[in-house]
């Protein structure tokens, strides 16, 4: 036992103290959020939080195409609208027709005209859509839907506005399908009990 003792070297026994692991390193530094926590179990990379945060703050740059417009899809109930901005007089067309014959009530013209007012940009732009599917209250919210995301393709900074104000979220109510054993999705015959 004593000749054990006295064949270890000074040496062996100092180097581990004196360095100190990587495990060490990483528990001397004070964890003051996730990142630091993820950085000290080594989960994550130190500089990835920092790589996310730079691409979210990284400014979107505006979709036109070749012809200087900005196109989105709008979607409501069963009607989807193609919906193509560009810089004009504020006309907007729907199917090939004016919006006055085609959405003959003002209700209708008022909710496509929403995402304007919001933004302040009444009469700034020309709108031109098709719209397929639904009826006229559904095709109507579709426009609102599509020309809302056009903006933010066509101009970035809209987008908080446009997204506090509702304009961007679509609208996922939709008629609910007819049950076997029901009149309608939810209505029941009429009950005898004889």
């Amino acid at each position: 036992m004593a000749d054990e003792k006295d064949q270890e070297t000074p040496e062996a026994t100092e180097t581990p103290a004196e360095q100190p692991t990587a495990v060490e390193e990483k528990a001397a530094k004070p964890i003051r959020d996730l990142a630091d926590l993820g950085a000290a179990t080594g989960l994550t990379q130190p500089d990835a939080p920092a790589a996310d945060t730079a691409a979210a703050d990284a400014p979107t740059v505006a979709s036109i195409d070749e012809q200087g417009r900005a196109y989105a899809t709008g979607k409501r109930k069963n009607a989807v609208a193609r919906v193509w901005i560009k810089p004009g007089a504020g006309r907007i067309v729907v199917n090939g027709r004016d919006i006055e014959t085609y959405f003959a009530r003002p209700v209708l013209r008022m909710v496509i005209n929403q995402p304007f007012t919001a933004v302040n940009r009444e009469n700034q732009y020309d709108v031109s859509c098709t719209v397929k599917g639904g009826g006229l209250s559904g095709q109507a919210g579709a426009v609102r839907h599509g020309i809302s995301k056009a903006l933010t393709g066509f101009e970035p900074t809209l987008r908080p506005t446009l997204k506090s104000g509702g304009f961007l979220t679509r609208d996922s109510r939709v008629v609910e399908r007819k049950k076997y054993g029901k009149a309608k999705a939810r209505k029941s015959f009429q009950f005898s009990k004889r």
